[in-house]
């Protein structure tokens, strides 16, 4: 069989994870990543792991909502619902990751991303003339630059939509994602550490993303919960602003 036909939400016997026990980890990972943030230096073991871990999730929530645009039943309802919780996330985000006093502008939250990644699928659909969809599109990710994950998360959209339901072209997307992100880690951390400890940490920052991949690939079902959609469903919107807004008050102690 061509591995472009090969269908990723297959009942094969190693495919054991629903879409919601995915995301269920994926916020642990991120809570794991905002911990080291907010909380621990930079360059630690502990740190480092906990960082390196996080990456599992962006790139996982980006893969969700490619697949989850596909099957809405109401496009309006789900970019709605990404507006109002991006809002009510900024000031948690803002307050959690403030370096100096007590909250000031940090960027855009990853909710917010998550909406420009979803205007940007709203776009290759809805904008039929090619000049002003890539023009659109374009606007959007240039926007993305104020938020978390930005320029990023719009690749991982973009190369996620491209790959459709081929296991070929998810398995080169994860792998493109990792070596890019990479890159950018590494230059980040080149200017802060060593060239062989920025390097070790480069690698290790693939680690997350790495995961999410064989997650992805090799263990999820395509399916949903049977059971408690409902709360799952509005627990992955509510748990970012509310532990953002836990890790801030918690900040604020610390620095008493």
């Amino acid at each position: 069989m061509n591995t472009e036909t090969v269908k990723l939400n297959v009942n094969a016997k190693n495919n054991i994870w629903n879409r919601d026990v995915i995301k269920y980890i994926a916020m642990f990972t991120m809570l794991l990543n905002h911990i080291s943030h907010v909380f621990m230096e930079r360059g630690s073991f502990l740190s480092e792991f906990f960082l390196d871990i996080g990456y599992f999730t962006a790139i996982t929530m980006c893969y969700f909502l490619v697949e989850g645009y596909q099957y809405t039943r109401s496009k309006k309802k789900y970019a709605c619902r990404l507006a109002v919780f991006a809002m009510i996330s900024e000031i948690p985000f803002c307050l959690a990751f403030t370096k100096d006093g007590i909250i000031g502008f940090y960027g855009m939250n990853m909710m917010f991303t998550l909406l420009l990644c979803f205007l940007i699928l709203l776009s290759i659909e809805r904008i039929d003339n090619k000049f002003l969809r890539r023009l659109a599109i374009t606007g959007l990710i240039l926007l993305s630059c104020i938020s978390d994950w930005g320029l990023l998360a719009p690749f991982f959209t973009l190369m996620f939509a491209r790959a459709k339901d081929s296991k070929r072209r998810v398995k080169r997307t994860y792998v493109i994602s990792c070596i890019l992100f990479a890159l950018y880690y590494f230059s980040e951390g080149i200017v802060k550490f060593p060239l062989g400890k920025s390097i070790i940490y480069a690698l290790g920052a693939m680690a997350g993303m790495a995961l999410s991949g064989i997650v992805i690939i090799y263990l999820y079902n395509g399916k949903r919960m049977e059971k408690g959609k409902t709360f799952s469903k509005w627990f992955f919107y509510v748990f970012y602003p509310l532990h953002l807004l836990i890790l801030g008050l918690l900040r604020l102690v610390y620095l008493m």
